[in-house]
């Protein structure tokens, strides 16, 4: 399936904040000929101290104005906590559009690791997610997943994306629950089941008790969207998107800097 340059839809891009970058950065590799949209709910951020009902109706709402507006090609969710609550409700209110999730990386963790014990480091709204469970009892029933809830992670990242400096002790607090021994054997995978979270890696794997993997799914999140986007026959990338949208109407300097770094006009 091709589609001639000048029909090229965008690519929308979702996140609470600015984590979803994570997975723009990959999406762009795959996907060079399309233009994106970058759409931070940043006045609703963070999710994690909303209730369910509300945030399920903030975001259908706010999606009928995006795709109103905006018309993408497909939408990608890159917010596990946004996705594991509200991705089945957005495809049943808006049919014509291909949604993208973001979900917990629990299936490959659990092919990956050898000790069997794997952390799952997400929001307290990921943790608590029925859906996330459900993942747990279908594809890891052999393993011993520790479900990690971090209550501040999330705005910390956002912090140090924006160049903040950060404490280790701080980081520690909301990560130190994730490394396990039982039996002789520790911890060696941590899904990092916000994507948020692997700006941060480096500093998790030097704050480390031992190595362990760092699963970011945006990799693979990235390969799913290319497989669901037409190919372009004549790739002229649109000079008409590549910008960033925050709901809040007022992004910091530092956060505009952010986005031209990543080539997005805010």
């Amino acid at each position: 399936m091709t589609a001639t340059a000048n029909e090229l839809k965008p690519v929308l891009v979702f996140d609470s904040g600015i984590g979803g970058l994570t997975v723009l950065r990959e999406a762009r590799v795959l996907m060079p000929e399309r233009g994106f949209i970058y759409v931070a709910d940043d006045a609703g951020f963070p999710y994690g101290g909303w209730e369910e009902p509300a945030l399920k109706e903030r975001i259908v709402d706010l999606f009928a104005k995006l795709l109103a507006q905006y018309d993408p090609e497909v939408c990608i969710i890159a917010c596990n906590t946004a996705f594991t609550l509200v991705g089945a409700d957005l495809r049943a209110a808006f049919p014509q559009m291909t949604f993208v999730g973001t979900v917990p990386a629990i299936k490959p963790a659990a092919e990956r690791t050898r000790s069997g014990l794997v952390s799952v480091l997400a929001t307290p709204g990921t943790v608590k997610r029925a859906y996330t469970r459900d993942l747990i009892q279908s594809f890891a029933t052999q393993c011993h997943v520790r479900l990690v809830g971090s209550e501040n992670l999330a705005r910390l990242a956002e912090s140090y994306i924006r160049g903040d400096a950060i404490a280790d002790d701080a980081v520690m607090t909301e990560i130190e629950q994730c490394f396990v021994e039982m039996d002789g054997r520790k911890t060696d995978i941590v899904v990092l089941a916000c994507t948020h979270y692997p700006f941060m890696a480096n500093i998790f794997r030097r704050l480390s008790p031992w190595p362990v993997d760092w699963l970011d799914p945006a990799e693979a999140i990235a390969r799913r969207a290319r497989s669901l986007v037409p190919q372009a026959a004549d790739a002229v990338h649109p000079d008409n998107f590549d910008f960033a949208v925050f709901t809040s109407g007022a992004p910091d300097f530092p956060t505009r800097r952010l986005m031209q770094g990543f080539g997005l006009k805010a």
